[in-house]
């Protein structure tokens, strides 16, 4: 198995590259059109809207109907390369990115894709109008957008930003109809019409998603497939779904286990593909409710977790696996391991820290705590997850009541504030610090600060990182507001995730990224049959 080298941001990430089981290369030849995708999803979009989503779930299926302005390269993340962008030039002070949009670019209604599309989608973004969620305005705050002619789009920055390209490569920002909005701002809730390499045929709730090959896309010769076919799945039907030929592949990992299943029976037939994950799973304290405004209880809660022993035994059973901060571990601008097992909830002294714990809710007047955790009914690793943490409060006589709810059902509750704590997923396309502080910050800030914190130091601390340009002096804020953070434990970090993927081997032309957001558009993928 081959090591990688990523460079992001002044970071250096350790990957691991794909390996392929019983499977040899195809890359040398040339890839054949025709031929339908199958492919599991373990959940299901909630609605249509990119812009206001943080989930695979919509991602997975409905990607591949948009178009972005630029993306990242899925063979080598966190590269970005062109989507509808032609070409961009950034102005000399770094105060402005002017980009040149393709030529003759058609929505699949047949209607010409010109800046003022992506002018639109844009302010949609950065100012939603009244009754439309944009998850991540907070990003995009210091932009303005400017269409001066059809074939050109103008980002002026109102302060310096760091990581703008990256910040514009989201694979939420899908560029939508600038003449549907203005009759309609919330039509891509329930309505799909992009400019991507497949228009929308079907979608069967409960059961599939189906896309066809769009004839006129704006990048000739592709897509290749004809189609493709999203088949929603609890997660433990992947493994059955693959075996049994019903798909042939999932995008966003599987676990060891299922790893182990899956090669056993056809291992000549399978390519694998393991990583580590920009995604972590996190604790969310719901502060607007007693007694979780006490930084106190919060912190007992944090104390209580043996992350180290959760990452041995968790990781041989789900993805959960490397103990991390708030940024991915290994990630340059992260906090050192010397100095992050200095803080409640990561010291390598289980039984001391279970002590303090103890003491701290002692303190706060907290006695036979009990309370609901929050969860969505995803098995993995959602289940395992809050499992484990009722398990480790239990032994400091804290009991949890599990609660699981389809997806749809738990985000509705997280949005309105209505739970005690929740288990959550701090995942983004990115490891850019802008993108992985997005819920630790306050609603006032960011739609997904979901622990209802009204900590101004936190927001002050990450708008100061996000327009320091200066890698060195922006690391030092960005550990600065990390340290803060996991201090007053307002939501916690529980375990980074690996991304394991088993995909049928006649699938080619999809790359493995550290996030499950990225490359999903198909439009490079064919079928080796």
């Amino acid at each position: 198995m081959m090591r990688l080298k990523l460079r992001a941001a002044g970071a250096v990430i350790t990957a691991m590259a794909a390996m392929a089981i019983g499977v040899t290369a195809a890359s040398g030849q040339a890839p054949k059109k025709g031929g339908v995708l199958n492919f599991g999803v373990v959940a299901e979009p909630p609605n249509y809207d990119c812009h206001g989503s943080t989930t695979f779930a919509l991602v997975h299926p409905i990607a591949p109907h948009y178009s972005l302005l630029v993306k990242f390269d899925g063979k080598e993340y966190p590269k970005v390369v062109p989507d509808l962008a032609q070409s961009w030039t950034v102005a000399p002070d770094g105060m402005s990115y002017t980009f040149k949009l393709r030529s003759g670019v058609k929505f699949h209604d047949g209607t010409p894709l010109t800046s003022a599309d992506v002018k639109a989608s844009y302010e949609r973004i950065i100012n939603p109008p009244q009754g439309v969620v944009s998850i991540r305005k907070a990003y995009y705050t210091d932009l303005a957008v400017e269409a001066p002619d059809p074939a050109t789009v103008v980002f002026k920055l109102k302060a310096p930003m760091a990581g703008v390209l990256e910040a514009l490569a989201s694979p939420f920002n899908c560029i939508y109809s600038a003449a549907k909005l203005k009759q309609n701002p919330r039509y891509p809730e329930t309505e799909i019409m992009g400019s991507g390499p497949f228009t929308f045929v079907e979608h069967v709730k409960g059961t599939s998603w189906e896309g066809k090959r769009f004839a006129g896309y704006f990048d000739a010769g592709k897509p290749y497939l004809d189609g493709y076919k999203a088949f929603f799945v609890k997660s433990n039907g992947v493994v059955p779904g693959i075996l049994g030929g019903q798909f042939d592949a999932e995008f966003r990992g599987r676990n060891p286990s299922e790893k182990a299943q899956l090669l056993d029976k056809m291992k000549d037939n399978l390519a694998v593909f393991e990583g580590s994950w920009v995604s972590n799973l996190i604790i969310v304290f719901n502060t607007t409710r007693k007694p979780f405004d006490d930084v106190r209880v919060r912190q007992a809660l944090s104390m209580a977790i043996d992350r180290w022993a959760g990452s041995e035994a968790l990781s041989k059973i789900s993805v959960l696996k490397y103990v991390g901060g708030i940024m991915r571990p290994g990630y340059s601008m992260g906090l050192p391991p010397a100095e992050l097992i200095k803080l409640p909830g990561f010291s390598k002294d289980i039984n001391k820290s279970r002590e303090e714990a103890k003491k701290l809710l002692e303190q706060a007047g907290i006695k036979d705590l009990k309370f609901k955790l929050l969860n969505r009914n995803v098995a993995e690793p959602y289940t395992p997850g809050a499992v484990y943490a009722i398990d480790q409060w239990r032994r400091i006589g804290v009991v949890a009541e599990h609660e699981q709810l389809e997806t749809k059902l738990y985000q509705d509750r997280v949005a309105a504030g209505d739970f005690d704590a929740a288990i959550e997923f701090q995942a983004d396309f990115t490891d850019d610090p802008t993108a992985q502080f997005s819920k630790f910050l306050t609603k006032k800030l960011s739609p997904s600060g979901y622990s209802g914190h009204t900590d101004a130091k936190v927001d002050e601390l990450y708008e100061k990182q996000r327009r320091t340009i200066d890698v060195a002096e922006r690391t030092k804020i960005v550990r600065e507001m990390e340290r803060y953070s996991l201090v007053q434990a307002y939501s916690v970090p529980l375990l980074w995730w690996q991304r394991i993927i088993v995909n049928h081997k006649k699938i080619q032309g999809w790359y493995m990224t550290p996030s499950h957001y990225l490359w999903q558009d198909l439009s490079t993928v064919w079928l080796n049959q």
